[in-house]
């Protein structure tokens, strides 16, 4: 299973310098919010969450000071315009990855409650139905090189 995980590591932007938590049967493998620009007012965040225990669990929600209400999105393309859509309930599959990645799903942040500093290491909560509460915290990366997925992110509410 650490294979899967390290090919998941991979296949997430170029980070800055990789962490991970693994608590109980869960990894969560290098959580991280690309550096938004001055003034957003929502940023994505990116991980893959690796479950090596025999039994599924759903990820229920997401807790951090740093925003307002934070949620898991999926990315979806209507013609050449991408929509993001709420996903309230988050299969996480026994012995599988799932990653949160850009341009797919991924973790919306919205309604900034500070500025964000690369080298910024913030808290965050992932809340599983069967596992219960998970501290994480996200890295703040270096900025990615832009593209619509990441430009859709700045527009989002509070």
């Amino acid at each position: 299973m650490k294979t899967l995980a390290l090919l998941a590591l991979l296949l997430l932007p170029a980070p800055l310098a990789a962490h991970e938590i693994t608590v109980g049967s869960f990894e969560i493998i290098h959580p991280m919010i690309p550096l938004p620009p001055k003034g957003a007012k929502s940023a994505a965040g990116y991980m893959a969450i690796a479950n090596e225990g025999a039994e599924a669990d759903v990820l229920v929600g997401i807790e951090t000071p740093i925003a307002k209400k934070a949620e898991v999105h999926a990315t979806q393309m209507d013609g050449t315009i991408a929509k993001m859509e709420a996903v309230p309930r988050l299969e996480v599959p026994a012995g599988e990855t799932v990653l949160l990645q850009t341009g797919e799903m991924h973790v919306m942040l919205m309604g900034l409650t500070g500025p964000l500093a690369e080298g910024d290491m913030i808290p965050a909560t992932l809340v599983f139905e069967k596992a219960g509460r998970v501290a994480i915290e996200f890295m703040v990366d270096p900025a990615e090189g832009g593209g619509m997925d990441h430009m859709d992110h700045m527009t989002h509410g509070n």
